[in-house]
């Protein structure tokens, strides 16, 4: 998961992973130096979070039931 302190919907996609018990790696935009544009690239947007799945896809600024469907998948 990419996303960075200040922002919202990090905040609360991080509450949910952590409350459904998911393991995963937090890559924060602001204190990593490439970790914006690694994000980006996945991406193609600018917005966070970037959360990647390992089956290689990816949501950006999902909502809670976009995310917990796709946990269910996954």
């Amino acid at each position: 998961m990419f996303g960075a302190d200040w922002c919202g919907d990090c905040r609360r996609s991080k509450r949910l992973l952590d409350a459904k018990g998911v393991d995963y790696d937090y890559v924060d935009t602001e204190q990593i130096e490439d970790a914006a544009s690694r994000a980006k690239a996945i991406s193609g947007r600018t917005n966070i979070p970037v959360i990647v799945f390992p089956d290689g896809t990816h949501l950006v600024e999902p909502s809670d039931a976009e995310l917990s469907e796709k946990l269910a998948t996954v």
